[in-house]
């Protein structure tokens, strides 16, 4: 980066947040933001990206799965990549800053390495991921997955909301469903992987802080829970003769959120509640929920899903439903590298920001890195009470700024 005195931290913030909202703009919905894997809008994104990418002097390709990686070249060509990024697709009715921030910081240091003409030791790779969200199709980290060869062939058997094919919708964008991983990256041509990514999170921002170190993503599961009972008349059943799939659900859904309130840095949630073929005047008789724990400690994350399970199975029998539950999501907590989160801290004290190291308790696409380099996040601030995933999501020009020189410090001390 140039000198940080010559640094205004809220003009390159300002340059960064313009970018989000150009981004914004290519959304699914015109009502608000979504942005799935491989729609019109997405598409779209992608080229934006692209062209930003080579603006900044990189060159340009799009892997397999959709994403965008842009390469900027060490002083030595065919030098090892300090890889670095997040995604660019969306939950439904989303944030803009979520994942978009961890591309346009690392690029925004790449256009300032590209405008004083300066090559590193080690070439930098900004990665757009294309699919982390997994919206439309329910694949969570596809893209970082495709990128390190992991696909899972099983997941083209799926269709999305509208009954799209996922290879159909491969086609359609011009991509070769059968390729989506046929050339993975060798993790020996990586020297490194580090995430920037808005926090999730009030923990800075009730700290008054602008950036964080952060010590360890939490790992997680999710399970699709089905509860069966026996449909009947809402006003002939007697009480005691009851089977209602519902209350049962209910109690479960309520013995989920005792069992996370126990600590350890332990969350629990259902964030859906299906009642198949309900209605006002009938006793419900199969429900379907969801159920997703997460902890930075596997073993009490592993612990909390024996107990809940275990919970279920006695609320089932005391009602007299049954209860099935099936897997479809888990990633394992992952350590980032006590190396980078200490060049990290290093280049947040060069910036002038305090110190704050912190856990995540989100999932990003460094966990899925992690099977193949070292890695390392940074965190920004998040406003509006540390809401994300949410349209009230917000980062500030000067906290952009700051990240853009801190991990322009980062990228020259991981140089020497």
């Amino acid at each position: 980066m140039t000198a940080r005195h010559e640094f205004d931290f809220a003009e390159i913030g300002r340059d960064v947040l313009a970018r989000v909202d150009a981004l914004a703009r290519h959304s699914d919905s015109p009502v608000h933001y979504t942005r799935t894997w491989l729609s019109p809008a997405h598409r779209a994104a992608a080229a934006q990206l692209a062209e930003w990418m080579r603006e900044a002097g990189m060159a340009v390709r799009v892997d397999g799965a959709g994403s965008v990686i842009g390469r900027y070249e060490g002083l030595a060509p065919g030098a090892k990549a300090l890889v670095t990024g997040s995604h660019f697709d969306s939950v439904r009715n989303g944030g803009k800053y979520d994942g978009v921030v961890g591309i346009l910081v690392p690029l925004a240091c790449v256009a300032d390495l590209h405008r004083q003409d300066l090559r590193l030791p080690h070439a930098i790779e900004v990665v757009a991921f294309a699919d982390e969200e997994g919206a439309r199709f329910q694949t969570s980290f596809l893209a970082s997955r495709a990128f390190l060869g992991q696909f899972d062939p099983a997941i083209r058997d799926r269709r999305d909301a509208d009954g799209i094919g996922f290879d159909e919708a491969m086609r359609a964008a011009g991509l070769d469903p059968a390729a989506i991983a046929a050339d993975p990256r060798d993790p020996a041509t990586i020297a490194a992987y580090v995430e920037v990514h808005i926090e999730q999170g009030p923990v800075l921002l009730e700290a008054g802080l602008p950036l964080g170190v952060v010590t360890v993503i939490a790992g997680g599961t999710r399970h699709r829970v089905t509860v069966t009972g026996a449909a009947g008349h809402a006003g002939t059943v007697p009480m005691a003769s009851r089977r209602d799939a519902l209350a049962a659900a209910a109690e479960m859904i309520l013995a989920v959120e005792s069992r996370a309130r126990t600590g350890g840095g332990l969350v629990g949630t259902v964030g859906v509640l299906e009642v198949r073929e309900g209605t006002g005047n009938v006793i419900p008789g199969h429900v379907e929920f969801t159920v997703d724990i997460r902890s930075g400690d596997d073993a009490v994350r592993e612990a909390a899903e024996r107990d809940v399970f275990a919970r279920f199975e006695a609320i089932a029998a005391k009602r007299g439903v049954t209860v099935a539950t099936r897997r479809n999501h888990a990633v394992r907590a992952t350590p980032c590298s006590p190396r980078l989160q200490e060049l990290l801290a290093e280049s947040m004290s060069a910036v002038g920001v305090p110190v704050r190291r912190l856990a995540s308790g989100a999932g990003h696409d460094a966990m899925v890195m992690a099977a193949a380099t070292e890695v390392g996040m940074l965190f920004v601030r998040c406003g509006a009470g540390g809401v994300s995933h949410n349209p009230a999501e917000t980062v500030t020009a000067e906290d952009a700024g700051l990240a853009v020189a801190a991990l322009g410090e980062f990228f020259r001390k991981f140089a020497a």
